[in-house]
């Protein structure tokens, strides 16, 4: 099928505008592992970043957000109270949820979390790698640890089946990223290889994402422009001078800062983003 406007650099412009001028704030309960770098990129979008995950302040700050990422890396008692009480909260107010569903399959903890997430809480957005998105869709997948291993033929098909079961945009981040609508499905070719080599690039897609959907009205087009915007940076990124995984890191941050409105109007995005349906 052919492009449509939502593939351009004049829109995704827009979009990284919107960012811009509203300044949403973007909650993020996360890992410890990649919480800076979540931060660094949220602010380089030109969102603002709270890192507030105790349950009790998790629901309160809920309220002042203009988004909130709920991301599982971490499965502790406290962690899984404040999802819950954060996506609750927002639910309440209007306040756009993302889900990152880390390690979706791994085992029965995390299942039976994610599961009492999605029946507790509304997502605006839900992003995750094949395996985690295959999982989610009740279909057989193979994550080790938080990794996605094995084939993913019918990802197409996983992804649009659980956006239409929760309402949810969803993105499937691999090879080729799957942005999915209840009536609507995008295939995006945007990224390095690079990328896979950094721990916690999925996690950063994850903020990302938060910060599109907290400025923009329509969640399958903060999903399509996040995911594309997220994908250029890390293209860009290899543009700079580095000498591995952790040299990549920083200029994978700083590329994402350079992406302004004005440079993505420039860009000729169109046959890196396919309507499939």
């Amino acid at each position: 099928m052919t492009n449509d406007l939502e593939g351009t650099g004049e829109a995704l412009a827009d979009s990284l505008a919107a960012i811009r001028k509203r300044e949403p704030l973007v909650q993020q309960l996360t890992n410890e592992v990649t919480k800076n770098d979540l931060a660094n990129v949220t602010l380089s979008w030109g969102a603002l970043p709270v890192m507030a995950d105790a349950p009790g302040e998790a629901p309160e700050m809920a309220e002042l957000a203009g988004a909130v990422l709920l991301n599982t890396g971490r499965m502790t008692d406290s962690n899984i109270e404040a999802l819950h009480a954060a996506g609750r909260a927002a639910n309440d107010l209007g306040v756009p949820v993302v889900l990152d569903p880390v390690g979706a399959g791994t085992t029965p903890t995390r299942d039976e979390v994610h599961t009492s997430l999605l029946e507790d809480v509304d997502f605006a957005a839900i992003k995750g790698n094949y395996g985690e998105i295959t999982h989610l869709a009740g279909k057989t997948a193979e994550v080790k640890g938080v990794e996605s291993v094995g084939e993913y033929e019918d990802i197409t098909e996983s992804a649009q089946a659980l956006a239409e079961t929760t309402g949810a945009a969803v993105v499937a981040s691999g090879a080729e990223d799957i942005v999915a609508g209840a009536d609507r499905l995008y295939r995006l070719r945007a990224g390095d290889e690079m990328l896979s080599t950094v721990v916690g690039t999925g996690c950063m897609l994850g903020a990302t994402l938060a910060a599109f959907t907290g400025s923009l009205e329509d969640d399958v087009t903060a999903a399509i422009h996040g995911t594309l915007a997220y994908g250029l940076a890390g293209e860009r990124a290899t543009d700079l001078e580095y000498n591995g995984p952790a040299s990549y890191r920083i200029n994978l941050i700083d590329s994402i800062a350079g992406l302004s409105p004005e440079v993505a109007a420039e860009l000729e995005t169109e046959n890196q983003i396919e309507r499939v349906r």
